[in-house]
């Protein structure tokens, strides 16, 4: 396991002793929040308290009631339209947010999300030649993607289609020249919305201005009820969960424990998720199962799951992606496997910076998570491949904070048929027989950059708490800063100088179940994939996050370890 450099955090004691005149909360949650950026009462209440009316008008996104009125002007003369998405967790719920909301007030509308691996992300001429043929729109509305798309889009309008793109990622130099483009990164507010958020931000201008022009079918609407499957791509898209993404996911959770979509509940049902719900269930449950059928599954039926209202239908979609999420599940521990052996054969961290590793027979939709856990694992920027049957190798990167992994691409170039993405995720494709000299430029490259930096994991302590500071009262005062994520994670907590009491027990495969003396106190703990024989001996010093452990109908607090260290004290 790799050694993390503890960086525990201090505040301004000035600061926050002014915070404590406005909240009656302990301490170290007054200290984070002071850190985080809180600096007066109205802060300190919208962040705790994120009202529903503090959202912004979604007609101030650039060209949206251009496409509104588009959009009505479509639903009237009853013209179909194509909600063209994507096949990520934030596609699949922004394609069935548009579908829902235009399906409510009575348009002719088809979803159509690309084939991943044949057609590949996004406006492609594959992708579009066939959404053309089989469903013949006259309106497509893309959702999660588009905005740099700009031959595709351009074809589709010379053959008489409008586009209406809406979408969140960054724009290049060029953008697509749509009937409207929609992108919170083209106008002056609201730059951190997922995909699925701008498509509620288009549900939202549509219902007020068919209240204002008082339509029958608006006036029935109830947005709220959209606000689980926002949640769920907004926190599966890992955005920041702050300004409207935090209001919307913690609305969000509230909607989803009385959802009224089939398909949502049912993948609460297959995922066994009991008990109150948090984003934690969205990004690491629910989440994988709808990205499992774009990875190895068929995309269109997670759209389908999330936009049926019959409930036999969606638990029998439910149980199909969970199958598909468990053979993702055991492709991606067999690859991992594989990768992590090869690499420790030979892996010297003086020497090896830029790891790649490519295999006939891999998965092309299980790459990139795979090289997630290769880059986190050894805290260096990883690329995981299969090796296709001309030579040719294709695969995904991911990268750590300290190294550009576009600008490392582009250093290698010679050897690549193609390669895109951004400093921290890229996909690419390596020319046939250039495999061994594309691993050897890529580790130079990152060499380059990265011998002279402390590559040391750094794990940032909130604050040292005290045995008497884990009870029942901390805890439900950090329950008000959920929901976590994205630049407000889950804070992290320190007890120092404790010692292991008793024999500590392996249970699963390699947690690690122990109590801690602290104090005159015992604490409950649990560490995760943390073998035995890593534990130091005598006092030590523990990271922890605080959790409720329900077991047969009794609550206990538990500390969640993050990180063990032999006491600094």
């Amino acid at each position: 396991m790799l050694k993390k450099r503890w960086n525990i955090q201090t505040s301004d004691e000035s600061s926050c002793a002014r915070m404590a005149e406005l909240a009656d909360l302990p301490r170290p949650l007054l200290q984070m929040l002071v850190r985080r950026g809180l600096a007066d009462a109205v802060e300190l209440q919208t962040f705790i308290e994120p009202r529903l009316a503090d959202l912004d008008d979604p007609f101030l996104l650039p060209c949206m009631q251009t496409a509104v009125d588009r959009i009505w002007e479509a639903i009237h003369a009853n013209q179909r339209i194509v909600v063209f998405g994507d096949y990520d967790v934030d596609g699949v719920t922004a394609s069935a947010v548009m579908i829902r909301i235009l399906r409510a007030l009575k348009a002719d509308v088809q979803g159509f999300v690309p084939d991943r691996l044949d057609e590949g992300y996004g406006l492609s001429a594959d992708s579009v030649e066939r959404c053309l043929t089989e469903l013949s729109p006259a309106l497509i509305i893309t959702v999660d993607c588009g905005t740099n798309s700009v031959p595709c889009v351009a074809s589709i309008q010379h053959q008489g289609v409008d586009v209406i793109v809406t979408d969140h990622h960054e724009p290049e130099e060029i953008t697509a020249d749509a009937f409207a483009l929609i992108n919170p990164k083209l106008g002056p507010t609201l730059s951190h919305l997922s995909g699925v958020g701008v498509a509620f931000k288009v549900a939202h201008a549509l219902v007020k201005q068919g209240r204002d022009l008082e339509y029958e079918a608006a006036m029935k609407i109830d947005l709220r009820h959209l606000l689980d499957l926002v949640a769920l791509g907004t926190v599966a898209d890992i955005v920041p969960l702050v300004g409207e993404n935090r209001i919307i996911v913690r609305h969000g959770l509230l909607q989803l424990a009385s959802t009224r979509w089939a398909g949502m509940a049912a993948l609460i049902d297959v995922a066994a998720i009991r008990g109150e719900l948090n984003a934690g269930h969205l990004g690491f449950q629910i989440g994988p199962r709808i990205n499992a059928a774009g990875r190895i599954g068929e995309p269109m039926q997670a759209l389908r799951l999330l936009t049926t209202d019959d409930a036999l239908e969606a638990r029998n979609i439910a149980k199909l992606l969970d199958r598909n999420n468990r053979e993702r599940r055991d492709i991606e521990h067999k690859m991992a496997e594989e990768a992590f052996a090869e690499i420790d054969a030979y892996y010297d961290p003086d020497r090896h910076f830029g790891l790649v590793v490519a295999r006939e027979g891999w998965h092309p939709g299980v790459v990139g998570i795979v090289a997630s856990r290769v880059s986190r694992h050894y805290n260096r920027p990883a690329i995981i491949m299969g090796i296709d049957d001309d030579g040719s190798a294709r695969g995904s990167c991911r990268g750590i904070e300290s190294f550009d992994l576009l600008a490392g691409l582009q250093e290698c170039e010679q050897y690549l048929t193609k390669f895109g993405g951004h400093r921290m995720a890229a996909g690419l494709e390596v020319c046939s027989g250039e495999l061994n000299a594309f691993k050897k430029a890529f580790n130079h490259a990152a060499s380059v950059a990265l011998r002279d930096i402390d590559l040391a994991p750094v794990l940032c302590i909130d604050a040292v708490l005290s045995a008497e500071d884990v009870n029942w009262a901390f805890y439900d005062a950090l329950r008000h800063l959920r929901p976590f994520g994205q630049e407000n994670p889950e804070p992290v907590w320190a007890l120092m100088g404790v010692c292991v009491a008793g024999a500590p027990r392996v249970v699963g495969k390699q947690h690690l179940k122990l109590y801690l003396n602290a104090g005159d106190r015992q604490l409950d703990a649990i560490a995760f994939n943390y073998p035995l024989k890593s534990l130091p001996a005598g006092l030590i010093d523990v990271a922890f996050t605080l959790k409720k452990n329900s077991w047969n109908g009794d609550d206990a607090l538990q500390l969640q370890v993050v990180d063990i260290r032999p006491s600094q004290r």
